[in-house]
């Protein structure tokens, strides 16, 4: 029989007959004409592609083999997989008639394999009470890669994606019987594990003669596939890196897989880190981030990925290095999808500006997050919000601390009967003048705090603040109040409170209301700039660590305290729906000493609209082990120079050796002790983010952890 009439029939036929016989003698003398690919191939009634709306088809997994019916469910699947490669090698005999004869007598070889694996999968299903067509069949597969347009995108599309993959699963699932008792699938799957590698082989042998040779092999497999196909889609779960080096594929391929992630179908969340939206509010366009903001900036550009999911996208002005995101993945993280910015915006030429996306999840929204943005919102099938409700006047406001200033007032307002809340005084006054502001410093150091300290209302941890510690100070500042109003923007003049325990309430604004995250500790410095946020197990329900006893005294129980919350949370709620804000929010606040020697709460020292390093803290402890207390820190370069390092290369070096990583459990395993670097310590310049886990941690102190 001539090797196009074998095609034919196989690609044609209607019945399984045509489909899995093939004759012991093939010739490839006539080739013929290449054929329009067909929107499906010929195939019986009963195992015709189900409709693309429809529903999936219960897979039934590793967790289901127990039962004979179960295994026989999931067989069916295989079997249609095995089918469908028969098919698709059929097509491309037919579709590329002037393909190299070798290329098409590899093809023939490779299909006659795929075709005893078909009768093999329908031999055992049957065994276990299932017939071919029981269940709805997809044609994902052929849509997948039916629109081939070259040997050399088959050899990409079926042999280095699906094929490839078939490595992780053909091992997964052979274990996964093996466990279960069944032996016989066992034993089957290994023996088309076997064949599956020469499959790979076969396919890399071909694109490797027909690639760009000053590509690598990953850059021109990355160029070739076509989206919505991906690399994504040529791995399982666990990357089976024995049966690709089995197939030829080098290490830097196998490594750049390994850590390659983008979304299988989930419409992804579009996440990027912009730091500054208080100041670029309050500056406008003129905002120019100084150099150590810069830095910040871009040192930190990649920590949005510990608040996504694996099918997730971060923005990055550059992709993190290979060997960084091996470490985050041994670590359990997911790995997100990284898109590299052009300049200060998306590329026009970027395949994100044609993909569907979920959500769009900055740092803050402002007019930075608007703009860069703009050309995604019109993607968008899971929220619908336009860029004027992500950001505008109303929701500016909210940015301001004079508007946490006047919430606080408003909340202590309404529980004016506790004694252990902080006064009016000290929740602050917000003022226009010069002379305002010095009647109020005045008027607060009449009343016995004689430490004042004045905040610009949009400001950034403890920049845009000064601290009047002594009597006749103020003169000397006057120049300062001055130039800061020049702005059009208000002053907030408070108290310097002596602090006891500073922690921060998550919260997020949903479509169903306001929702508690957690509560996390916070460590600030004398000058109340952010050092670190730490927590522990019980941070959904309560402050980490404990209260100070003396301040439970006062209180009484601490389940006033927390119900104290849930009023401040229904109060805030009502505020965020007149503002229409949804999304990320964190609210500082802390326990101070009074100057008669009791404790009193400050429960809203600022509130940012905005994800912080608290949220981020809590999203990083869902991969802590039970038990546990993490802590979340920004180390400077000056602080690792201090501790005799040269580098952060060098200082991350240092941490590996004194405070080891260890994780427990699988297949995701959690951190059960040691530090991690949450940024690349080989290029960061300014800024390290580190995170601590154990079973106790000193929150104050994470820099060479012992």
């Amino acid at each position: 029989m001539e090797l196009r009439e074998l095609a034919e029939k196989i690609l044609f036929g209607t019945t399984l007959n045509d489909k899995l016989s093939c004759p012991a003698t093939i010739t490839d003398e006539r080739p013929g004409t290449a054929v329009v690919t067909p929107a499906m191939p010929g195939r019986p009634a009963e195992l015709r592609f189900k409709n693309q709306e429809s529903r999936k088809a219960d897979f039934p997994g590793l967790h289901r083999l127990n039962g004979e019916r179960e295994r026989g469910l999931l067989l069916h699947f295989f079997g249609n997989h095995e089918l469908l490669a028969t098919e698709l090698m059929a097509l491309v005999l037919l579709k590329f008639p002037d393909a190299p004869s070798a290329f098409r007598r590899g093809v023939l070889r490779t299909l006659k394999e795929e075709q005893e694996h078909t009768r093999l999968y329908l031999r055992r299903m049957k065994e276990c009470g299932i017939y071919f067509g029981d269940l709805p069949v997809s044609g994902y597969f052929w849509r997948s890669v039916s629109g081939m347009e070259s040997p050399m995108d088959y050899v990409a599309r079926l042999s280095l994606t699906f094929e490839q993959a078939n490595l992780d699963y053909c091992r997964q699932f052979a274990r996964g019987f093996e466990a279960a008792g069944d032996a016989a699938t066992a034993g089957l799957l290994e023996r088309i594990y076997r064949d599956e590698i020469g499959h790979v082989a076969y396919g890399l042998k071909w694109f490797r003669r027909w690639k760009n040779p000053r590509e690598t092999d990953w850059e021109a497999f990355c160029r070739q596939l076509k989206f919505p196909l991906s690399p994504q889609r040529a791995k399982g779960v666990t990357l089976n890196v024995e049966g690709r080096r089995a197939a030829g594929l080098d290490e830097a391929f196998i490594n750049e897989l390994s850590v390659y992630s983008r979304s299988r179908g989930r419409t992804p969340t579009v996440f990027v880190f912009n730091p500054f939206v208080e100041l670029r509010i309050a500056r406008g366009r003129t905002f120019m981030p100084s150099r150590h903001q810069a830095a910040l900036a871009r040192d930190l550009a990649n920590l949005p990925q510990f608040l996504c999911r694996q099918d997730d996208i971060v923005l990055v002005p550059r992709r993190p290095s290979l060997p960084f995101l091996s470490t985050i993945k041994q670590a359990g993280f997911p790995l997100p999808e990284f898109v590299e910015l052009e300049g200060q915006g998306i590329d026009e030429t970027s395949t994100l500006r044609q993909r569907k996306l979920g959500a769009l999840r900055p740092w803050a929204w402002g007019p930075d997050a608007v703009e860069l943005f703009q050309p995604l919102f019109a993607n968008l099938t899971g929220e619908q919000f336009t860029p004027e409700q992500r950001f505008n006047e109303k929701l500016a406001r909210l940015h301001s601390k004079a508007w946490s200033a006047e919430f606080l007032k408003r909340v202590l307002s309404k529980h004016a009967g506790l004694a252990w809340l902080c006064g009016q005084e000290e929740a602050g006054e917000v003022v226009s003048t010069c002379e305002s502001a010095v009647a109020t410093v005045e008027r607060i150091r009449g009343s016995g705090h004689h430490k004042v300290v004045l905040k610009q209302a949009y400001g950034l941890a403890a920049h845009g603040m000064i601290r009047l510690w002594e009597a006749g100070v103020l003169d000397k500042q006057r120049r300062w109040i001055e130039r800061a109003l020049e702005s059009g923007h208000p002053l907030i003049v408070e108290p310097w409170l002596e602090r006891v325990l500073d922690f921060s309430v998550q919260l997020e604004m949903t479509r169903d209301g306001l929702k508690l995250c957690g509560y996390t500790g916070l460590v600030n410095d004398q000058r109340g700039q952010f050092q670190a946020n730490w927590a522990d197990s019980n941070a959904a329900r309560k402050v980490p660590g404990n209260l100070p006893q003396p301040f439970l005294e006062r209180v009484g129980v601490p389940a006033k305290f927390y119900r104290f919350y849930r009023d401040v949370f229904t109060q805030l709620e009502g505020e965020l729906i007149k503002a229409g804000y949804f999304g990320p929010l964190g609210t500082d606040a802390f326990i101070y000493r009074t100057a008669d020697g009791l404790f009193g709460l400050k429960p809203v020292v600022e509130i940012n609209f905005r994800y912080t390093m608290g949220r981020l803290t809590l999203e990083l402890m869902k991969r802590a082990c039970p038990g546990t207390m993490g802590v979340f820190r920004l180390v400077n370069r000056a602080m690792a120079q201090s501790e005799g390092f040269g580098s952060f290369a060098d200082f991350a070096h240092a941490l590996a050796s004194r405070a080891p990583l260890r994780t427990a459990g699988s297949p995701v395993p959690k951190i059960q002790q040691g530090v991690l670097c949450l940024n690349d310590p080989a290029e960061a310049q300014e800024y390290l983010a580190l995170f601590q886990v154990g079973r106790t941690v000193d929150p104050s102190y994470c820099q060479a952890l012992a």
